[in-house]
């Protein structure tokens, strides 16, 4: 059958297509210059393939000790915070599903108080060091432990779980927490996808907490470290390129032979967006459902 195309479907999927391509343009860019010997890339017009490939950027990068440090504990807090997050966020979701829970309405409001008012910045900041967190490891993970939308979907979700299931599952002398772990959890497969892949992209893309709550570099995550770098690029700019136009080791002590600081930015760019890329295809087909399922509902 022969397929008719109106004004409109060439007018939608023109503009569809040049949406799209703004949107995965900038990907292109970024791995073609970190593709592209740096010095080469200083002369620019690189736009879609490396004009001289090499490899010799992300040498650099593995190469550097810093940066190993920066990515081992980005690793550490998505890899935690992620799995923590999830686990107190499911089971405070699964107790407020109960309608037979003593003072829900009161628990609901209470966690739901201070998604609306926010006390600022250095309230925050102090309550940090009171608790001596500051300038440590859990200043990551732990306040980043509850959400109030991430219990709301969970719970909606849990919601629509037939009661009968649970009540067979006590019939055969399961416990709460038996029915939580052998019952719940496996039917929650959507949503804490869904929930998982939310916090997860929050955690690899935090750089503020690395900025303001930590100054022991061996503790920053590659995010602050990849800002860090771009501010003293900024600033650098002049001295770097007189740096690779004799060429010799740029300033900072970060580049190679044909390795600048841009492209080494360029790759580390690369590599740091790469596992998350990687990750999403497996979680987009329980991202939609997770999030149908836990906010249409109720």
């Amino acid at each position: 059958m022969e397929r008719k195309w109106s004004v409109f479907s060439v007018f939608n999927y023109t503009f569809l297509a040049l949406v799209g391509f703004s949107m995965i343009y900038p990907f292109i860019y970024i791995l073609a210059y970190s593709l592209n010997e740096g010095k080469d890339s200083m002369q620019g017009a690189i736009y879609f393939l490396p004009r001289k490939f090499t490899l010799e950027n992300y040498a650099e990068v593995f190469d550097n000790a810093r940066i190993w440090k920066a990515y081992q504990i980005t690793l550490m807090r998505t890899l935690l915070g992620t799995f923590l997050h999830v686990i107190l966020c499911t089971l405070m979701a699964y107790a407020l599903s109960k309608k037979t829970l003593p003072g829900r309405s009161f628990f609901t409001f209470y966690i739901f108080l201070p998604t609306i008012f926010s006390a600022g910045f250095i309230p925050f900041f102090i309550t940090l060091q009171k608790l001596h967190l500051i300038n440590t490891f859990w200043v990551y993970v732990l306040p980043l432990l509850f959400n109030f939308m991430h219990i709301i979907i969970i719970r909606t979700f849990l919601q629509g779980i037939p009661e009968e299931l649970e009540e067979s599952a006590r019939i055969d002398g399961y416990g709460d927490f038996q029915i939580f772990v052998r019952i719940i959890l496996p039917l929650s497969g959507p949503v804490l996808a869904t929930i998982s892949l939310f916090i997860g992209v929050a955690h690899w893309n935090d750089w503020f907490s690395g900025a303001y709550y930590v100054s022991n570099k061996d503790l920053i995550p590659v995010q602050t470290l990849l800002q860090e770098m771009l501010t003293e690029a900024e600033a650098l700019s002049n001295s770097m390129q007189r740096a690779a136009q004799q060429g010799g080791q740029t300033v900072g002590g970060v580049g190679g032979a044909g390795a600048t600081p841009e492209s080494m930015r360029m790759a580390l760019l690369v590599i740091t967006v790469f596992p998350i890329l990687c990750i999403y295809p497996f979680l987009q087909r329980y991202f939609v459902k997770g999030v149908m399922i836990g906010s249409v509902k109720g």
